[in-house]
């Protein structure tokens, strides 16, 4: 197991600004005993031939071409081709520092099956990045560094997509990539969540993450709000949810409201509640809403949380603190 082979699947479409780079960051691991694994999906560039001069350069690097359409697909073909006892991803427009698969690695062996090795992340872009970036990527390293990932599950896909190793029996047992929701990529971190699987705590650097324009995830339908709110619901009421439990929903903003309407369409009974004085006591959807301190007059309640603003879910978290109540228990932060 001290050379574990290690494969790297990554999906390629129209990537060739900076496959090379990517490629390149790969062939100077420390670790050596790997594989990639690149699809190409159709590209119109010439991405493919890229792949194809590295490939005769590099027998480690095998390509071929997507037999499907579009990720998932791709995704599936490179894990049926591959031959590690490992697995990985990679975006084919992102880098890797040169100790990423050491780290990863040997923090799996220390740690064992049954758990996933991740670690933190950094955007780059040329134009800079967003507000909304930076918050994320903070957020989610903060999590990493603590392994307390799973505890903000429904809030933000708490697994950076290409940057997790797994043993192949792990990612076999978790569903690989034979589901079919997107995005793919947050359904896999529920699937690793579902089977219990443990996040190892990594307070290193481990993958550099480019935003552009036109990346897959800025344009691609299957990442448009919708799409999370059905997947985060469809988890909920399968993994957290218990029926014998009062289920409350704190937020009547957009994402509370789209949370009420999957409620009510599959008859589920839920008590509505805010701190908006120009809604309370005002109904939307057939549902009164209330002041959200009539909360504590229930019994053993369960709460979701589409409150966004940070200082409010601070607010929130000491109100069920002093309740000595637990997240990822007792309440559910959506946003």
């Amino acid at each position: 197991m001290q050379n574990s082979l290690v494969s790297i699947l990554i999906p390629v479409k129209n990537t060739e600004k900076f496959l090379e780079e990517c490629l390149d960051s790969i062939l100077k691991q420390e670790y050596e005993n790997w594989e990639v694994l690149a699809i190409d999906d159709s590209s119109s560039d010439s991405s493919l031939a890229i792949l194809k001069s590295y490939a005769k350069k590099n027998t480690k690097i095998k390509v071929y071409s997507n037999s499907g359409t579009g990720i998932i697909d791709a995704l599936r073909l490179a894990y049926a081709k591959s031959n590690g006892n490992l697995i990985t991803r990679m975006d084919s427009d992102d880098i890797m520092p040169s100790n990423k698969l050491s780290v990863m690695v040997n923090n799996l062996l220390q740690y064992g099956k049954g758990h996933i090795a991740t670690g933190k992340v950094k955007y780059f872009s040329k134009e800079g990045i967003s507000n909304g970036y930076d918050r994320y990527e903070k957020w989610l390293n903060n999590l990493t560094e603590k392994a307390t990932n799973f505890n903000e599950i429904y809030k933000e896909c708490v697994i950076p997509s290409p940057c997790w190793m797994v043993y192949k029996e792990d990612f076999e047992d978790s569903g690989a990539f034979f589901s079919n929701r997107y995005p793919e990529d947050y359904d896999l971190t529920f699937r690793f969540y579902e089977k219990g699987l443990k996040v190892i705590p990594c307070s290193e650097m481990l993958h550099y993450w480019r935003d552009y324009t036109t990346r897959t995830s800025r344009t691609s339908e299957h990442y448009a709000a919708n799409y999370f709110i059905d997947l985060k619901m469809h988890y909920f009421l399968q993994l957290d949810y218990n029926p014998n439990r009062p289920l409350t929903l704190w937020g009547a903003g957009n994402k509370g409201k789209e949370i009420a309407k999957i409620l009510n369409k599959k008859n589920i009974p839920f008590s509505w509640h805010c701190d908006n004085r120009k809604k309370i006591g005002k109904e939307i959807y057939g549902k009164l809403l209330e002041h959200f301190n009539t909360i504590a007059d229930l019994e053993n309640p369960q709460c979701i949380i589409t409150v966004a603003n940070d200082d409010e879910q601070n607010k929130i978290k000491n109100f069920f603190t002093e309740k000595n109540k637990q997240q990822a228990k007792d309440y559910f932060i959506f946003c």
